[in-house]
């Protein structure tokens, strides 16, 4: 089988990659698990909530927020499709104790199944800006209504102020970064541009930001590079502080995502940012498209967008 028969064939498992969720009792007094909760014109949401161990120890003290797309998929191989997980509470110890990181609380906002997490993790206002075979496709994977919008805004204004009400955070927006990888990683960055009064920090793992066929994205590069272009012309706007950290691996599908990043990253240093300061665009060789290899290069992410204040 061909290379391209190969990555189409995988590109078929992106859109339902890390959707499911499995009805298995999460372990551990740290977590909390909220839902489903009803949200207008989406399909009901899940949130898995990690609070750090020094949340209890130090009672007077708030913490910074980490939140990440595909939450199901971070904390118990046993409950994620393909028995992987991103193992965060695990990497944030580690970071924590190297003293290279602030204890963050974790909340994981679950994905839902199908075609749903396609529309919506797909960046509404890019696809918005394509016409022709490549909005007809963009249309057809989604299976209704994009609602990226829709869902970013039910986590910024709806879950944020609740998770800022429950619990001691500091919820400033560059004490808050938001995380995703794949689909997910294409929404961590979009939530970054759109909402960026909300979150400062944005890590977008293993990015397809040409999310359709292998063969139909080549065959109408210049339009999705334009699409994306036009929106970042209009969007993306100055740091004034933020962070991006977009990446892919090297191996399989993360393989063909290279041409793409550095479309993206053109666009980012042609608004004045700042590459290794304000963003940075990496890729990992030998790094395949799953949470084994997303987690080991977790700490390299929060690292640098937690890094301290260069100014």
């Amino acid at each position: 089988m061909t290379f391209r028969r190969l990555f189409a064939a995988a590109f078929a498992l992106l859109v339902a990659a890390c959707a499911t969720v499995p009805k298995l009792p999460l372990a551990g007094p740290e977590l909390i698990e909220w839902g489903p909760l009803a949200a207008a014109d989406l399909p009901d949401q899940r949130v898995t909530i990690w609070l750090p161990p020094e949340y209890s120890k130090r009672p007077a003290a708030r913490f910074p927020v980490l939140y990440m797309w595909d939450g199901q998929n971070l904390f118990t191989p046993a409950r994620t499709q393909y028995g992987k997980a991103w193992m965060v509470h695990q990497v944030l110890d580690g970071v924590v104790a190297d003293r290279s990181a602030e204890p963050h609380i974790v909340v994981g906002v679950h994905s839902p199944p199908g075609a749903d997490r396609y529309r919506v993790y797909l960046p509404q206002k890019v696809a918005d800006r394509t016409s022709g075979k490549v909005r007809a496709a963009f249309e057809s994977q989604a299976g209704g209504p994009f609602a990226a919008d829709r869902q970013l805004a039910w986590v910024a204004d709806v879950l944020k102020p609740r998770i800022d009400m429950t619990y001691r955070t500091r919820p400033d927006a560059d004490e808050t970064t938001v995380v995703g990888a794949s689909m997910g990683g294409l929404m961590a960055c979009y939530a970054a541009i759109e909402r960026p009064e909300v979150f400062g920090r944005a890590g977008c793992v293993s990015v397809p930001f040409a999310p359709l066929d292998p063969a139909l994205a080549d065959a109408n590069g210049d339009a999705i590079a334009s699409a994306w272009s036009t929106y970042l012309g209009e969007h993306l706007g100055s740091p004034d502080g933020r962070r991006i950290w977009m990446d892919h691996g090297m191996v399989g599908m993360d393989a063909a995502f290279g041409p793409w990043q550095d479309k993206v990253a053109g666009d980012f240093a042609a608004a004045g940012w700042r590459d290794g300061a304000d963003y940075t665009a990496r890729a990992f060789p030998g790094a395949e498209h799953d949470e084994n290899f997303w987690r080991a290069r977790l700490p390299e992410i929060l690292r640098w967008l937690w890094r301290p204040d260069e100014r």
